[in-house]
């Protein structure tokens, strides 16, 4: 097991309380605190800065997600393994961290001892989500990402527009293609996916329901 000291660790909340509780924690348990952040914009500057170890992110922060500064710096090559601790439950998110290959997803909720055992699966390589999800549920999202590999190049760029709540004439007409052909890759996007095509609005309710895992295919 590495030495506490020599994790460095930037963490990131918009929440006071939150973010001063969680340095606390963290330094009385002799980690490397090298920095905090009120805002997305702030979290990053201090990524590039410091290339800490670990950071922990909140989602909603203002200027820039937990996401889209995990997405930035990764740009960047850091070496930084990412944990984002969220309020968030929601499939929509969970798919978005697996997305981005994220080495962790704690809750809120969770216990310190929680947050310290993801650290070191995070350490070791490994991906670690709070005990609180339900295990269907990370199941689930792992096959929905699984089927969106299936799509060709076409059939993402289509779906990208219907997660856009574009309709088949406008997508037609911006990639200058017929309505016929737009339909048959939505066929094509609903079969591959395994969608319940009960309703006409189907395809749309499901893209937009993943449209920010979907822009980042």
């Amino acid at each position: 097991m590495i030495d506490k000291k020599n994790i460095s660790i930037v963490i990131a909340d918009d929440h006071p309380m939150i973010l001063k509780g969680l340095n606390d924690e963290l330094s009385a348990s002799n980690y490397n605190v090298l920095a905090q952040a009120a805002n997305g914009m702030q979290a990053l500057e201090a990524i590039l800065t410091h290339n800490p170890t670990i950071a922990l992110l909140d989602i909603d922060m203002p200027l820039l997600t937990g996401f889209e500064v995990i997405k930035m710096a990764k740009q960047k090559a850091v070496d930084t393994k990412f944990i984002i601790l969220s309020f968030h439950k929601e499939n929509e998110y969970i798919s978005q961290a697996k997305t981005l290959q994220i080495n962790g997803y704690l809750l809120k909720e969770d216990s310190f001892s929680e947050i310290e055992e993801c650290i070191q699966e995070g350490l070791k390589g490994n991906i670690y989500f709070s005990r609180s999800f339900a295990p269907s549920s990370l199941a689930i999202v792992s096959e929905d990402l699984k089927k969106i590999k299936y799509l060709t190049s076409s059939e993402k760029t289509i779906l990208k527009l219907v997660a856009e709540k574009m309709s088949s004439g406008e997508i037609a007409e911006k990639l200058f293609i017929s309505i016929r052909t737009v339909e048959k890759h939505r066929s094509n996007i609903i079969m591959k996916l395994e969608i319940e095509n009960t309703t006409t609005n189907a395809l749309t309710n499901w893209a937009y329901l993943h449209k920010n895992v979907i822009k980042e295919l």
